[in-house]
C-alpha cells in the first residue's frame, strides 16, 4: 500500500468498515510510514476536536474549503 491509497481509507479504517485483507495491508503500511503515522493522529485529533457535524449544518463554501485542505494535504 503507498500512502495515497493509506489516505483514501483512513475514514473506513475509523469507522471499522475494512475487509481483513484491507485492514492488514492498512496497518502494516502504518507500521512502517511515519508520516502516515502523523496523518491518522492528525485525523483522530480533528474528530476528537470537532466531533460529529451534520452535513447540513456546513455552508457550501466551508465545506469547499474543507475539501480543498484535505485534498491538499501532503506527507
Amino acid at each position: 500500500m503507498n500512502c495515497d491509497e493509506f489516505v483514501e481509507l483512513v475514514t473506513a479504517f475509523l469507522d471499522g468498515t475494512l475487509d481483513a485483507s484491507a485492514e492488514e495491508r492498512f496497518l502494516e503500511h502504518l507500521s512502517q510510514c511515519d508520516g502516515c503515522d502523523v496523518y491518522l493522529e492528525q485525523f483522530r485529533r480533528t474528530i476528537q476536536a470537532v466531533g460529529e457535524l451534520p452535513p447540513e449544518t456546513l455552508s457550501g463554501e466551508a465545506r469547499g474549503k474543507l475539501l480543498d485542505a484535505f485534498r491538499g494535504f501532503q506527507h
